[in-house]
């Protein structure tokens, strides 16, 4: 599975957000309609971390960074503020970098192995990049995070290095 570059080899979208995608768009949208290669439950933006390593059928994964939704979300469903609204809900859904290869099928869980001890989830990062653009303390505790990908780190560092 690759979705873009080591850091974005799988894409992960949540189960439970789709009946807000399907009231707000007034169809029902079809599972990998958010380009994701995984559709789960029970694994939010709002609890899964940075750096957190997962046992997926015989691969082991660990978190990298939210999705950032683009223009292509908008022309699929023929709705312009898509990827607006997606980042203002938080229901980004995640990328995933592939830390041994593995079998994966169907009914596979996600099975949490390892719990980054920073503990800081895909809705802070969600928050620091998209909201809280200018929160100096956000951007370091994120870039702490050595496991972040190289794409959200590059930003990141950016914002924190620009002169006041």
């Amino acid at each position: 599975m690759r979705h873009g570059g080591k850091d974005k080899a799988i894409c992960i979208y949540a189960y439970e957000h789709y009946p807000f995608w399907d009231d707000l768009l007034g169809r029902p949208l079809p599972f990998g309609g958010f380009g994701e290669n995984l559709t789960t439950c029970g694994l939010l933006e709002a609890d899964v971390c940075i750096g957190d390593i997962y046992q997926l059928g015989s691969a082991i994964v660990q978190i990298s960074q939210p999705r950032q939704p683009c223009f292509k979300l908008a022309a699929r469903y023929q709705y312009p503020e898509m990827p607006l609204k997606v980042q203002e809900t938080g229901y980004t859904g995640f990328y995933c970098r592939v830390l041994q290869r593995g079998k994966v099928f169907f009914n596979d869980n996600m099975i949490l192995l390892q719990k980054h001890p920073l503990a800081l989830t895909v809705a802070f990062a969600n928050r620091v990049m998209h909201h809280d653009k200018d929160h100096l303390d956000d951007i370091e505790r994120l870039l702490s995070v050595v496991e972040l990908s190289g794409s959200w780190r590059s930003t990141l560092e950016k914002r924190r290095n620009k002169p006041s």
